[in-house]
């Protein structure tokens, strides 16, 4: 029973979000976070334009939320059980060590997640380190987990990445970060795929690659049209039939060895098998089919302070930003225009197939979820 421990323990939060969806009682403040923690970034990414934002705009780098900013809002907001953190590329951050100090402080949470385009790998290395030995020293038990980007092999992923040198400096960070592994138990060393239309075609080899590297976890998401990422008018997204198909590889290799997989990895692999399907669903029929709870179950804090429901709706339909309500997360998110996006959401004038949110999706689901306890059980 012990796979089924980290499942188990947010159950009792579903009703409590069940009745928030049906507008019975205030949303809870979200057990699935995620901050991203500024826009810098290394990568050219054909599938993300979050690069160009302090390009084109640079002084808008300034308005990033300070250290001092961030503890008052953390403090605001209390436990959590999910911290995600995003960018850009997190680990360009300096103070990243101390945001994640302070999450460990605040938000408690059991799990904290961060990828990285694993280009400079010296920096990442350094960052990484610092941050397991503070929650060495004050006795954090949560997991850390990385994961650095992997999308193709050699010059496609350095092409798809837009940076030259970028697949051999991915080699030199992933194997880096597994040798920490070797003091610092708590350190989750993982791979995620992007597929996107240029490399759909590819995943099967992909694929067999990241089996000899051994990471602890290997995932893939489907390229989005996001608001975040700026990418609403880029034609990234694979046809419902290339992601069919490269979608079954994963599953595939994900059933041969679940059963070997520790706690953590093993329920997280049992919710992206049911969340693979699901998402053919989704791009198929361009529809939510089951219930978002984006907004209720999740947020996204981006790094000027906005608060958004979920990245896809991002700049387009914010809750509020942080600023105006003196850093105050439950002010925030009890607003009435936090409401309103929350209306819009339940109104399934929108769908997407986020990994981050289908998670929370799939656990409010009675018959989701009983596919998810077959994938851990049997």
């Amino acid at each position: 029973m012990g796979t089924l421990y980290y499942t188990l323990e947010l159950f009792p939060k579903v009703v409590k979000y069940k009745l928030s969806m049906l507008g019975l009682i205030k949303p809870l403040i979200p057990d699935n976070l995620t901050f991203s923690v500024t826009n810098m970034c290394q990568s050219h990414c054909k599938t993300c334009d979050v690069w160009k934002l302090y390009k084109e705009k640079p002084k808008l780098r300034e308005k990033e939320l300070k250290v001092k900013e961030i503890e008052n809002i953390f403090k605001s907001i209390g436990h959590v059980y999910f911290f995600n953190i995003s960018g850009g590329e997190p680990f360009l951050r300096n103070d990243l060590p101390e945001i994640v100090d302070l999450a460990c402080k605040y938000l408690t949470p059991r799990v904290i997640h961060t990828p990285t385009n694993a280009i400079a790998t010296e920096i990442v290395l350094r960052q990484t380190k610092k941050i397991l030995e503070i929650m060495k020293k004050n006795n954090c038990k949560t997991v850390f987990t990385i994961k650095p980007s992997f999308d193709g092999i050699e010059e496609q992923h350095d092409e798809i990445r837009g940076v030259k040198g970028n697949f051999k400096n991915l080699m030199k960070t992933y194997n880096g970060l597994k040798k920490l592994q070797k003091d610092y138990p708590n350190l989750d060393v993982g791979l995620g795929t992007v597929i996107s239309r240029f490399n759909f075609d590819q995943i099967k080899e992909i694929i067999e690659y990241s089996k000899k590297l051994k990471p602890d976890s290997y995932i893939n998401e489907i390229a989005e049209q996001r608001s975040e990422l700026f990418t609403l008018d880029k034609p990234i997204t694979p046809i419902p039939e290339q992601y069919e198909k490269a979608i079954g590889f994963f599953s595939k290799e994900i059933r041969k060895d679940i059963k070997k997989k520790k706690s953590l990895v093993r329920v997280t692999q049992a919710f992206r098998l049911v969340y693979y399907d699901l998402v053919v669903r989704i791009i198929k029929e361009k529809r939510q089919v089951i219930p978002c709870y984006a907004g209720i179950a999740s947020a996204h804090i981006n790094a000027f302070g906005d608060v958004w429901a979920c990245c896809v709706l991002g700049y387009d339909k914010p809750m509020g930003n942080l600023h105006d309500f003196n850093y105050d997360f439950k002010k925030l998110w009890h607003s009435k225009q936090a409401n309103e996006v929350r209306r819009f959401i339940k109104q399934k004038k929108c769908y997407c197939p986020l990994a981050n949110i289908s998670y929370t999706n799939m656990l409010c689901n009675p018959r989701y979820m009983l596919k998810v306890i077959k994938n851990i059980l049997f």
